[in-house]
């Protein structure tokens, strides 16, 4: 059995769809389940729409049309969706009028692109001569805790899915939703943007899946964007722990939490492109065939904050971090990297209310500073500790670039550098990074 995800851009339109459908009838012969994404921009264009009613303005239907443009498109009968569309309007009607938008809101009108999808795509594989069937994950056994907008699965969730699939009549093809999940009391709940990726590997993980594919639009995972390299490198295989630092600093190929049951279960992940399904793309495991570069990729996550105290007084102060670190978790701030010096200490986060929330009572420990628009670009490789000179060669590419790094951090037996630097000078960081690394 394989497991196979398709995203946004995979399933946009009836013409990438055609090209799934192919994909899908070709593998046949190793049981494929298949986990979808909403149509490409249908969950942008949903939480638009809520925030629009949060204000108290009328979203209209732009949304709705959309999604009625795409089933049309691929000849589905006006009576699937219905029933999804009143209860869109529905909801937006009730956030417009008591003006606010809750995380368990934003959760459940997000989770309509997903499920509008797979019953487009399981409809149009039946009429194609692929007999499918739409499952919402949560019926399947995906049940949650409740953190809305980063949900996770509860422990035991296996074993009723297990069933759950065991029980599925022979020969149907499941189409799956991703990304959604319901709560023990049956509230819908999302597993974080592009979460679809983590939806795969759980379902993989649940069934012993021989293999888990992600599909995409990118020839697997590569040295670099290639929105801004264009002479970026598709890499032939990577292992766990650089797949997953990628995902962290904001590969956008990979969800960053995908590869964990992945590795729980040693279930290799092969990203793959639709629209070139010959590739052999990226093939990520335990241990691939070592490579003799010491840098696989370059990624970067932007829109980041830098939170700075300092306090000279914390020289050789006992139990100061530990204050500091106590103040930080009490205020929910997701902590991506740490600098620190005698005098001061510096983290970044992509949560600005949070750190600025937590600013305002570390102001008693010390001097604060906080400052938005910030990237953390990281360069990541299994060999970069034992690779002489790497560090040079990478400070000297960003100073071609003629771009200022503000923080950096490499640690013991780490698998990556990491630099903050200006939203603005990503492109030519990346570039000139790519240039003296790769080309």
């Amino acid at each position: 059995m394989i497991v196979m995800k398709f995203g946004g851009s995979s399933v946009a339109n009836r013409e990438q769809i055609e090209k799934v459908l192919t994909i899908v009838r070709d593998r046949l012969d190793r049981r494929p389940v298949v986990v979808s994404s909403a149509h490409k921009g249908i969950t942008d264009a949903l939480i638009a729409a809520a925030r629009t009613a949060a204000d108290g303005h009328n979203p209209g239907e732009s949304v709705i049309e959309r999604q009625q443009e795409i089933a049309s498109s691929l000849g589905c009968e006006p009576s699937l969706l219905m029933p999804f569309f009143s209860e869109v309007r529905d909801l937006l009607r009730g956030i417009r009028l008591v003006g606010e938008l809750s995380p368990r809101s934003l959760d459940y009108i997000s989770s309509f692109g997903e499920r509008m999808s797979v019953r487009c795509i399981a409809d149009y594989f039946t009429r194609g001569g692929l007999e499918a069937r739409a499952y919402d994950a949560w019926d399947l056994g995906l049940i949650t805790d409740e953190n809305y907008g980063r949900a996770r699965p509860r422990p035991d969730y296996a074993q009723p899915m297990r069933e759950a699939f065991a029980a599925m009549p022979q020969g149907v093809v499941p189409v799956v939703t991703g990304f959604v999940g319901k709560t023990a009391k049956g509230v819908i709940t999302t597993l974080g943007r592009n979460g679809s990726d983590l939806s795969a590997t759980l379902v993989g993980a649940a069934l012993d899946a021989e293999e888990v594919q992600i599909w995409s639009d990118t020839d697997g995972v590569m040295t670099a964007d290639p929105g801004i390299v264009p002479a970026a490198k598709s890499i032939a295989t990577m292992r766990f722990d650089e797949a997953a630092e990628l995902a962290y600093f904001g590969s956008r190929v990979l969800h960053p939490a995908t590869l964990v049951p992945a590795i729980d279960k040693n279930i290799s992940v092969r990203v793959l492109n639709t629209n070139r399904p010959d590739h052999p793309g990226t093939v990520i495991e335990a241990a691939p065939t070592p490579k003799p570069s010491p840098v696989t990729s370059i990624a970067y996550k932007e829109d980041q904050t830098v939170l700075v105290i300092t306090e000279p007084r914390m020289f050789e102060q006992v139990g100061f971090l530990a204050r500091f670190f106590e103040v930080v978790a009490r205020h929910g701030v997701v902590v991506d990297l740490v600098a620190t010096s005698e005098v001061s200490v510096s983290i970044t986060s992509h949560d600005r209310d949070r750190v600025e929330s937590a600013a305002q009572e570390l102001r008693t420990l010390g001097e604060v500073r906080v400052q938005g628009g910030k990237t953390i670009l990281a360069v990541v490789g299994r060999h970069i500790q034992h690779s002489k000179g790497i560090g040079a060669r990478i400070l000297e590419a960003i100073s071609r670039a003629d771009v200022n790094i503000q923080m950096h951090t490499f640690g013991m037996s780490s698998n990556n550098i990491s630099l903050v630097i200006d939203d603005g000078d990503i492109s030519r960081a990346v570039a000139s990074l790519h240039a003296a690394l790769f080309e």
